[in-house]
Protein backbone atom coordinates (compact mmCIF):
# COMPACT_ATOMS: atom_id res chain seq x y z
CA UNK A 1 0.00 0.00 0.00
CA UNK A 2 1.18 3.52 -0.79
CA UNK A 3 -0.12 6.39 1.33
CA UNK A 4 0.42 10.13 1.04
CA UNK A 5 0.03 11.89 4.38
CA UNK A 6 -0.22 15.66 4.48
CA UNK A 7 1.03 16.44 7.99
CA UNK A 8 -0.31 19.83 8.98
CA UNK A 9 2.23 22.34 10.16
CA UNK A 10 0.00 22.93 13.18
CA UNK A 11 0.87 19.39 14.30
CA UNK A 12 4.60 19.83 13.67
CA UNK A 13 5.03 23.28 15.21
CA UNK A 14 1.79 24.35 16.93
CA UNK A 15 3.77 27.09 18.70
CA UNK A 16 7.02 25.35 19.48
CA UNK A 17 8.31 22.10 17.95
CA UNK A 18 6.05 19.23 18.99
CA UNK A 19 8.88 16.79 19.76
CA UNK A 20 6.71 14.31 21.65
CA UNK A 21 4.19 14.00 18.83
CA UNK A 22 6.86 13.73 16.13
CA UNK A 23 8.47 10.85 18.02
CA UNK A 24 5.16 9.00 18.25
CA UNK A 25 4.24 9.78 14.63
CA UNK A 26 7.60 8.57 13.30
CA UNK A 27 7.37 5.35 15.34
CA UNK A 28 3.89 4.71 13.93
CA UNK A 29 5.00 5.30 10.34
CA UNK A 30 8.10 3.11 10.76
CA UNK A 31 5.94 0.25 12.02
CA UNK A 32 3.52 0.75 9.14
CA UNK A 33 6.21 0.56 6.44
CA UNK A 34 7.74 -2.50 8.10
CA UNK A 35 4.62 -4.32 6.90
CA UNK A 36 5.52 -3.64 3.28
CA UNK A 37 3.94 -0.22 2.83
CA UNK A 38 5.32 3.07 1.53
CA UNK A 39 4.58 6.51 2.96
CA UNK A 40 5.17 10.01 1.65
CA UNK A 41 4.89 12.64 4.40
CA UNK A 42 4.17 16.12 3.04
CA UNK A 43 4.84 18.76 5.70
CA UNK A 44 2.94 22.00 6.16
CA UNK A 45 4.38 25.29 7.35
CA UNK A 46 2.17 25.88 10.39
CA UNK A 47 2.94 28.66 12.84
CA UNK A 48 6.46 28.95 11.43
CA UNK A 49 5.07 29.94 8.04
CA UNK A 50 2.47 32.29 9.49
CA UNK A 51 5.03 34.10 11.66
CA UNK A 52 7.29 34.65 8.67
CA UNK A 53 4.39 35.68 6.43
CA UNK A 54 3.28 38.20 9.04
CA UNK A 55 6.80 39.63 9.23
CA UNK A 56 7.32 40.03 5.48
CA UNK A 57 7.85 43.57 4.26
CA UNK A 58 5.21 44.50 1.69
CA UNK A 59 6.55 44.75 -1.84
CA UNK A 60 5.64 44.04 -5.44
CA UNK A 61 7.21 40.59 -5.11
CA UNK A 62 5.40 37.61 -3.63
CA UNK A 63 7.62 37.13 -0.60
CA UNK A 64 4.63 35.89 1.41
CA UNK A 65 4.34 32.78 -0.75
CA UNK A 66 8.12 32.37 -0.83
CA UNK A 67 8.63 32.31 2.95
CA UNK A 68 5.57 30.07 3.34
CA UNK A 69 7.00 27.59 0.85
CA UNK A 70 10.45 27.61 2.44
CA UNK A 71 8.89 27.04 5.87
CA UNK A 72 7.40 23.75 4.65
CA UNK A 73 10.84 22.63 3.47
CA UNK A 74 12.36 23.51 6.83
CA UNK A 75 9.64 21.49 8.59
CA UNK A 76 10.22 18.62 6.17
CA UNK A 77 13.91 18.46 7.09
CA UNK A 78 12.91 18.52 10.75
CA UNK A 79 10.45 15.62 10.36
CA UNK A 80 12.94 13.65 8.23
CA UNK A 81 15.37 13.70 11.16
CA UNK A 82 12.92 11.53 13.14
CA UNK A 83 13.21 8.89 10.42
CA UNK A 84 17.03 9.10 10.42
CA UNK A 85 16.79 10.13 6.78
CA UNK A 86 19.48 12.46 5.45
CA UNK A 87 18.36 12.69 1.83
CA UNK A 88 17.88 16.16 0.39
CA UNK A 89 14.24 17.25 0.51
CA UNK A 90 12.70 16.47 -2.92
CA UNK A 91 11.75 19.53 -4.96
CA UNK A 92 9.84 17.89 -7.83
CA UNK A 93 7.50 14.99 -8.50
CA UNK A 94 10.30 13.08 -10.23
CA UNK A 95 12.60 13.55 -7.22
CA UNK A 96 9.86 12.24 -4.93
CA UNK A 97 9.49 9.17 -7.15
CA UNK A 98 13.25 8.58 -7.27
CA UNK A 99 13.53 8.90 -3.48
CA UNK A 100 10.71 6.41 -3.04
CA UNK A 101 12.63 3.82 -5.06
CA UNK A 102 15.39 3.93 -2.43
CA UNK A 103 13.35 4.57 0.73
CA UNK A 104 9.99 3.43 2.07
CA UNK A 105 9.48 6.79 3.79
CA UNK A 106 9.98 10.12 2.03
CA UNK A 107 9.50 13.53 3.67
CA UNK A 108 8.56 16.43 1.43
CA UNK A 109 7.78 20.14 1.71
CA UNK A 110 6.37 22.30 -1.05
CA UNK A 111 7.52 21.31 -4.54
CA UNK A 112 9.20 24.17 -6.39
CA UNK A 113 7.57 27.61 -6.26
CA UNK A 114 3.81 27.38 -6.74
CA UNK A 115 2.05 30.44 -5.27
CA UNK A 116 -1.58 30.25 -4.11
CA UNK A 117 -1.13 26.64 -3.07
CA UNK A 118 -0.44 25.08 0.32
CA UNK A 119 1.41 21.83 1.00
CA UNK A 120 -1.96 20.08 0.65
CA UNK A 121 -1.82 20.89 -3.05
CA UNK A 122 1.60 19.28 -3.30
CA UNK A 123 0.31 16.23 -1.42
CA UNK A 124 -2.61 15.90 -3.85
CA UNK A 125 -0.23 16.21 -6.81
CA UNK A 126 2.00 13.49 -5.39
CA UNK A 127 -0.96 11.20 -4.65
CA UNK A 128 -2.14 11.59 -8.25
CA UNK A 129 1.33 11.22 -9.79
CA UNK A 130 2.20 8.09 -7.81
CA UNK A 131 -1.35 6.65 -7.90
CA UNK A 132 -1.39 6.32 -4.12
CA UNK A 133 -4.09 4.25 -2.42
CA UNK A 134 -4.97 7.07 -0.04
CA UNK A 135 -4.43 10.77 0.39
CA UNK A 136 -4.74 11.50 4.11
CA UNK A 137 -4.72 15.04 5.45
CA UNK A 138 -3.86 15.18 9.15
CA UNK A 139 -4.69 18.52 10.70
CA UNK A 140 -5.69 20.20 13.97
CA UNK A 141 -9.41 19.53 13.49
CA UNK A 142 -11.20 16.18 13.54
CA UNK A 143 -12.48 16.49 9.99
CA UNK A 144 -14.72 18.67 7.86
CA UNK A 145 -17.50 20.80 9.32
CA UNK A 146 -20.18 22.87 7.62
CA UNK A 147 -18.81 25.91 9.50
CA UNK A 148 -15.60 26.75 11.34
CA UNK A 149 -15.90 24.71 14.60
CA UNK A 150 -13.45 27.04 16.34
CA UNK A 151 -15.76 30.00 15.81
CA UNK A 152 -19.24 28.49 15.57
CA UNK A 153 -20.46 26.29 18.44
CA UNK A 154 -23.22 24.55 16.46
CA UNK A 155 -20.98 23.62 13.52
CA UNK A 156 -22.02 20.21 12.18
CA UNK A 157 -19.49 17.48 11.49
CA UNK A 158 -19.49 15.97 7.99
CA UNK A 159 -18.62 12.27 8.00
CA UNK A 160 -18.65 11.82 4.22
CA UNK A 161 -19.03 14.21 1.30
CA UNK A 162 -19.10 13.82 -2.47
CA UNK A 163 -16.47 15.42 -4.69
CA UNK A 164 -19.17 17.66 -6.17
CA UNK A 165 -20.42 18.97 -2.82
CA UNK A 166 -16.89 19.45 -1.52
CA UNK A 167 -16.05 21.61 -4.53
CA UNK A 168 -19.06 23.79 -3.79
CA UNK A 169 -17.86 24.24 -0.22
CA UNK A 170 -14.26 25.11 -1.10
CA UNK A 171 -15.37 27.60 -3.75
CA UNK A 172 -16.63 29.85 -0.94
CA UNK A 173 -13.20 29.98 0.73
CA UNK A 174 -10.83 32.71 -0.44
CA UNK A 175 -7.18 31.66 -0.63
CA UNK A 176 -4.48 33.46 1.35
CA UNK A 177 -0.92 32.36 2.23
CA UNK A 178 -0.91 30.33 5.45
CA UNK A 179 -4.66 29.76 5.22
CA UNK A 180 -6.63 27.55 7.61
CA UNK A 181 -8.93 25.03 5.86
CA UNK A 182 -8.91 21.25 5.51
CA UNK A 183 -7.62 21.56 1.91
CA UNK A 184 -6.58 24.45 -0.31
CA UNK A 185 -8.40 25.25 -3.55
CA UNK A 186 -5.82 23.60 -5.77
CA UNK A 187 -5.85 20.35 -3.79
CA UNK A 188 -9.65 20.31 -3.64
CA UNK A 189 -9.98 20.76 -7.38
CA UNK A 190 -7.35 18.12 -8.13
CA UNK A 191 -8.74 15.41 -5.84
CA UNK A 192 -12.21 16.02 -7.24
CA UNK A 193 -11.08 16.05 -10.88
CA UNK A 194 -8.93 12.92 -10.53
CA UNK A 195 -11.30 11.22 -8.04
CA UNK A 196 -8.55 10.72 -5.44
CA UNK A 197 -9.97 9.20 -2.27
CA UNK A 198 -9.18 11.75 0.42
CA UNK A 199 -9.55 11.45 4.17
CA UNK A 200 -9.37 14.28 6.71
CA UNK A 201 -8.20 13.25 10.18
CA UNK A 202 -7.00 14.80 13.42
CA UNK A 203 -3.61 14.05 14.95
CA UNK A 204 -4.85 10.90 16.76
CA UNK A 205 -2.54 8.05 15.73
CA UNK A 206 -4.87 5.27 16.89
CA UNK A 207 -7.53 6.80 14.66
CA UNK A 208 -5.04 6.87 11.77
CA UNK A 209 -4.22 3.21 12.42
CA UNK A 210 -7.92 2.31 12.27
CA UNK A 211 -8.30 4.23 9.02
CA UNK A 212 -5.36 2.51 7.31
CA UNK A 213 -6.53 -0.92 8.44
CA UNK A 214 -10.11 -0.55 7.23
CA UNK A 215 -11.56 -0.22 10.72
CA UNK A 216 -14.02 2.34 12.02
CA UNK A 217 -12.44 5.79 12.42
CA UNK A 218 -13.49 9.36 13.09
CA UNK A 219 -12.85 11.68 10.18
CA UNK A 220 -14.21 12.91 6.87
CA UNK A 221 -14.03 10.92 3.65
CA UNK A 222 -14.19 12.79 0.35
CA UNK A 223 -15.22 10.42 -2.42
Amino acid sequence: MMVVISLGGSLIVPDKINVNYLRKFSTFVKNFVNNGNKVIVVCGGGSTARKYIKGVKKSKYDFESLVGIESTKLNSALVASYFDSFNLVPDSLLEVKDNLLKNNIVCVGALGFQPKMTSDGDAAQIADYLKANFFINMTNVRGLYDKDPKRVKDAKFINSISFKDFLKMISKVKYKPGQHFVLDQYAANLVCKKKIKTIILSNNLKNLDNCLNGMRFFGTTIK
